[in-house]
């Protein structure tokens, strides 16, 4: 007999395989629309020539020129970088110059080149570029050749070493002199770690000289954080400083992020901030965990708020005339994220929830704190959505403030925050990679997050504001970028061992890894430059067992009754599929098993390939629970499920 099982929408995974009857415990790339499980869209990498960004992503920020000239602005642990048409753009800030340099090469020393400099205090990977040169010698190398960008490769104290694009094949440079070496501002490590050197934990742990075994010192990620003020990108270096890029100036992408951007100088910001944050509606810029004192890093106060005059990016200072302030918090011990609401800022720290809210002078803006015991994870797991702000909560769960602070109930809490045998929670000491991106096409908020045991963004979490449902998946995003700006979502991913493509820095390792920038919810498969490949996506349904439906007298009548208890097995006849669509093929499987924890005699029946031209599917299955699967695994396939029917009996109780 053809009987229907329904299944609520979303994962369910609180519960076991027994106890989620009727409900889907497991799944990858796939979401829920109109209460149906669906494959996810596809991505494919942007730019012509799929350039890869070095280091790992960790900001990204789309916004307009008042030209409507489109950007995306990636900050990653090596630089900064804009997206604009299909091509990069190199607009890295450059730290302080090093003038003075000398260089030398010698004959048969190939593309090697040395940089004197007494103490110059640079480190192998960093990256320069080179001007001022003037060559010296018998040298066939000029100054249009050695004025480029590299990668430093071997570093001694008073010296260090390049690799040209061309051999010298005279005899050599001595002392060919007085270039500028102009490093890269240093971001920050890929990883967040414990750091084991001096003064990392107690006294007298391991032995003198070594590292130590134990740690109580976090090292943060390399990190941006990214707004615009207006046609203005506003980008600072976590803990350190801030840098303005103008889209309104003539000839803007050849120009470098500085700190004296046309018309926008930012010299009188502070010099550490572990974030900025633009108060759009009243125009006032934030600077978040900074300093007491301008100018001196070592003040740097992780609770501590400091905010511009409005109108003004520069002016700090607060006066009788102007409506710069500051303000310090009291609950937690750092501020961990910031961010805009509709007519307020939400700023969160690891314990607790904060709103600034601009009333004009004289006190500028109103600060109050609207929750406890609902701290932040980090700087980037907080999103606005839906006229909310939603964030992964810094002991776990997750919260939403709409006026109020609430937290937000979830099925797949214990998966997401909890290590416990086989199941790898959340690496609570990478929480500071933790990235939450809005999905505003399919009502989704994404938090990327790495697992227990990895140092790299892994996993996925999804809210479906809409449906009120949650999904998990293996889709890895280090950023995310809502559709907005541009007609789809963007993202980055990381490969570790890859060497970038882009920019074009001379001698370039796969030291700091890539950063691949792809296109989401295009199309049905992943596209990059290895080529095309399937997103194999998969849904599994909880157990479902059965008693036998019985007549007046009490007896048997051999009709399955799926609101059962397990008392009787059932025999499975046929499957009929019920996709509300299909592109290309998916499998069916049913696994069939005697006892909720009998996995070692479970027994799947499939996968059996179906076609739009599938009407059944001819099973001889037995077991007191059954279970579904639905999946794809090849280029080109898509699907929405609807409604799972099986053609089955009762059949004995034992």
């Amino acid at each position: 007999m053809l009987q229907k099982l329904k299944f609520v929408p979303g994962f369910n995974k609180q519960a076991t395989e027994s106890g989620a009857e009727g409900q889907w415990t497991d799944g990858d790339y796939v979401r829920f629309r109109y209460g149906l499980p669906e494959k996810i869209g596809g991505w494919s990498q942007l730019t012509a020539s799929e350039h890869t960004l070095p280091g790992v992503a960790r900001a990204s920020h789309t916004f307009q020129s008042l030209d409507g000239e489109r950007y995306s602005a990636i900050g990653t642990s090596q630089g900064l970088f804009l997206f604009y048409g299909s091509a990069f753009y190199d607009i890295s800030p450059l730290d302080t110059a090093i003038t003075g340099c000398t260089l030398t090469t010698s004959s048969g020393a190939g593309t090697t080149i040395t940089i004197n400099k007494a103490s110059h205090g640079l480190l192998v990977g960093r990256y320069i570029t080179l001007s001022a040169v003037s060559v010296t010698g018998d040298s066939t190398l000029t100054a249009g050749i050695l004025e480029k960008a590299y990668e430093i490769l071997t570093v001694a104290t008073d010296s260090f070493t390049i690799t040209a694009s061309t051999a010298e094949t005279g005899t050599g440079m001595t002392a060919a002199g007085a270039a500028t070496v102009n490093p890269y501002y240093l971001v920050g490590p890929t990883t967040q770690t414990k750091g084991y050197g001096w003064g990392t934990y107690v006294w007298g742990d391991s032995t003198w000289g070594t590292e130590r075994t134990i740690s109580t010192v976090t090292l943060d990620p390399g990190n941006w954080s990214l707004d615009n003020y207006g046609q203005v990108l506003v980008a600072t270096i976590s803990d350190g400083k801030t840098f303005t890029w103008n889209a309104g100036a003539s000839g803007p992408r050849a120009i470098r992020a500085s700190q004296s951007t046309t018309d926008y100088v930012t010299t009188s910001n502070p010099t550490a901030s572990m974030m900025t944050l633009v108060s759009d509606r009243d125009r006032h810029l934030f600077h978040i965990g900074t300093e007491t004192t301008i100018g001196d890093p070592t003040t740097q106060d992780k609770m501590f708020i400091r905010f511009s005059d409005q109108e003004n990016l520069n002016s700090y200072t607060p006066t009788a005339v102007n409506t710069a302030g500051t303000f310090r918090l009291d609950a937690g011990n750092e501020i961990r994220a910031a961010i805009a609401g509709k007519d307020y800022n939400l700023i969160l720290t690891d314990t607790a929830a904060y709103i600034a809210q601009y009333v004009g002078p004289p006190f500028t803006f109103s600060i109050r704190q609207v929750g406890t015991n609902c701290g932040c994870m980090g700087m980037s797991s907080a999103i606005a959505a839906n006229g909310a702000i939603y964030w992964m909560g810094n002991s776990g769960g997750f919260f939403r403030y709409d006026g109020t602070v609430k937290s937000v109930p979830c099925l797949v809490e214990d998966f997401v925050f909890n290590t416990d045998g086989d199941n790898l929670g959340i690496n609570y000491v990478a929480n500071k990679l933790i990235y939450a991106g809005h999905n505003s096409l399919y009502t989704e908020v994404n938090w990327f997050y790495a697992q227990d045991g990895s140092s790299q963004i892994d996993r996925c979490v999804t809210f479906n504001y809409g449906e009120n449902v949650w999904t998990t998946s293996s889709l890895d995003r280090t950023t995310w970028t809502d559709a907005n700006v541009f007609d789809t979502p963007y993202a980055t991913d990381y490969a570790a061992t890859t060497t970038p493509v882009f920019p074009d820095i001379l001698g370039l390792t796969s030291k700091y890894g890539a950063a691949m920038f792809y296109a989401q919810e295009t199309g049905t498969d992943q596209v990059n430059s290895t080529g095309t490949t399937s997103i194999d996506a998969y849904i599994r349904s909880g157990d479902y067992d059965i008693t036998s439906k019985r007549n007046m007298m009490g007896q048997s009548t051999g009709v399955v009754d799926f609101r059962g208890d397990g008392e009787y097995f059932m025999a499975v006849r046929r499957i009929i599929p019920d996709f509300k669509y299909l592109t290309g093929n998916a499998k069916m499987t049913l696994y069939v098993s005697s006892y909720p924890d009998d996995i070692a005699v479970s027994s799947p029946l499939g996968p059996f390939t179906v076609t739009t031209t599938t009407d059944k599917i001819d099973t001889r299955a037995r077991g007191r629970l059954v279970s579904i699967n639905i999946a794809n695994d090849a280029t080109g396939e898509t699907w929405r499920y609807g409604t799972l029917r099986l053609d089955a009996q009762a059949d004995g109780r034992r």
